[in-house]
């Protein structure tokens, strides 16, 4: 057996053991899960601002959202899908308390070498920045829930989090960061689809981040959070490099079209990511 087939294993087995014993807590960015906690201890907050602050935290908005559809919080039973409503439910006691558990065990585990804190929280920014483009597009350019698609965003790499993390425990494993990309790559898609399964997150943001990269709307799709998604995945790059005037209009995704994204609108939507990336960075600078 070659070596990355050995380093598929281990992580396979890890994270089976994992979700079996229901412990798929792990860290994505411990400095600003420590941001959150001190700006939801804020006595005026509204909770549009708790909301977002949330928001910026993948693994925190998933346990909020879970905690806000579980028997112990919502008795009735009433379906929550979005982050502002689980606050609401919740409290923001509650929401405190549980950032700064998670923030805990962040803390106690946060043991990464330079090169792996470096792409976690790398990791971590890509994550916010596909969650204001998805937020955006859902806004300007669908009917759906912007929240729900900001959330889809956020954790559409959440494999790649618990990938990084497992690599901290199982560095021997790997000899070279190629072959841990490599392995990030084939994984991380199908691992983050089964962690938002064990997390109860809604089906359509699962599919959302399992199909997202190979999604090709065919005539009779119909529009959806997968498509939002998809095109905030591929705007990204250019998004964060500030190419867009580059972008070869002739192969975008199929998504392009069934949201109405043109040459003629894209710009405005550019303008309206970097503000609402700007409000989520504020809150919690």
């Amino acid at each position: 057996m070659t070596a990355q087939k050995n380093a598929e294993f281990a992580f396979l087995e890890a994270f089976t053991a994992e979700l079996s014993a229901k412990k798929l807590v792990f860290p994505t960015s411990l400095g600003a899960t420590m941001k959150i906690r001190k700006a939801l201890s804020q006595a005026d907050i509204s909770t549009d601002m708790v909301a977002r602050i949330i928001g910026t935290e993948p693994v925190l908005s998933a346990k909020i959202l879970h905690l806000s559809n579980s028997a112990s919080f919502n008795p009735q039973g009433k379906k929550i899908t979005d982050l502002r409503g689980a606050t609401v439910l919740l409290g923001f006691a509650a929401v405190r308390n549980i950032a700064v558990s998670i923030g805990m065990k962040q803390l106690a585990e946060n043991k990464f070498n330079g090169s792996l804190s470096a792409q976690m929280d790398g990791l971590w920014r890509r994550s916010l920045r596909v969650a204001a483009l998805a937020m955006v597009i859902a806004k300007t350019h669908t009917r759906l829930s912007a929240d729900k698609a900001m959330l889809a965003g956020l954790l559409h790499d959440i494999g790649k989090f618990y990938i990084l993390n497992r690599a901290n425990h199982y560095q021997d494993l790997f000899t070279s960061e190629q072959t841990l990309w490599e392995l990030i790559d084939h994984w991380h898609a199908s691992i983050g689809s089964a962690i938002l399964e064990d997390w109860e997150i809604s089906e359509d943001i699962r599919v959302a981040v399992m199909d997202h990269r190979d999604h090709n709307p065919g005539s009779g799709h119909k529009l959806g959070l997968i498509d939002v998604v998809a095109v905030a995945d591929f705007l990204d790059g250019h998004f964060v490099n500030e190419t867009i005037a580059e972008l070869d209009w002739s192969k975008v995704p199929g998504s392009f079209q069934l949201l109405d994204i043109t040459p003629e609108n894209i710009d405005e939507l550019m303008q309206s990511t970097r503000t609402e990336l700007a409000l989520v960075l504020k809150a919690i600078n």
